[in-house]
């Protein structure tokens, strides 16, 4: 779903809006500013565009391994959303202007008062999942849906148990 809205939405960018000319779609807040991008983030690397479509390749590769052990709504979520952000992107780099391999992503959305990169939709869920899995990892939340349980709260549950006495501490 990730992957056919890009790349839906990149065909419609580059056929109707002018090259390198931003139009307000909300005033100066949001703008769409068609450009094509050869490097990663904020035109980081030009320079190394295959280097990216081999970074592109090896994610794909590694969510769709570890697809297998998921368990959890929140994961499968994540990881669909780093997957079809990540296939967007490759797909310009594989398939578009300059040559296989080297393409030039296509960029468009630009928000000059958040930060002053130009992004597109595979951009926008990259960054979305990279969120959520950090807030997945913090709040413990395996592949498998299970919870690691911090060793503090590990300690404080066993402290808690009837029965058990806290070390140093003579149970009755």
């Amino acid at each position: 779903m990730v992957v056919s809205l890009d790349q839906v939405v990149k065909a419609l960018v580059v056929a109707h809006l002018p090259y390198g000319t931003a139009v307000p779609v909300v005033g100066s807040a949001l703008q769409f500013l068609y450009v094509r991008n050869p490097g990663a983030a904020f035109s980081f690397a030009v320079n190394m565009t295959w280097v990216f479509s081999i970074v592109s390749t090896a994610v794909v590769v590694a969510i769709i391994v570890y697809a297998r052990r998921i368990r959890s709504m929140w994961w499968a979520i994540v990881l669909g959303m780093l997957l079809g952000g990540a296939l967007g992107n490759l797909s310009d780099r594989l398939f578009r202007e300059p040559g296989f391999g080297r393409g030039h992503v296509v960029d468009f959305i630009s928000t000059p008062w958040m930060m002053p990169a130009i992004y597109n939709v595979a951009d926008a869920f990259i960054c979305v999942s990279m969120v959520v899995f950090v807030l997945l990892v913090i709040t413990g939340v395996n592949l498998d849906g299970t919870r690691t349980v911090s060793e503090k709260r590990q300690r404080r549950e066993a402290v808690a148990e009837p029965g058990h006495a806290e070390p140093g501490h003579d149970a009755l």
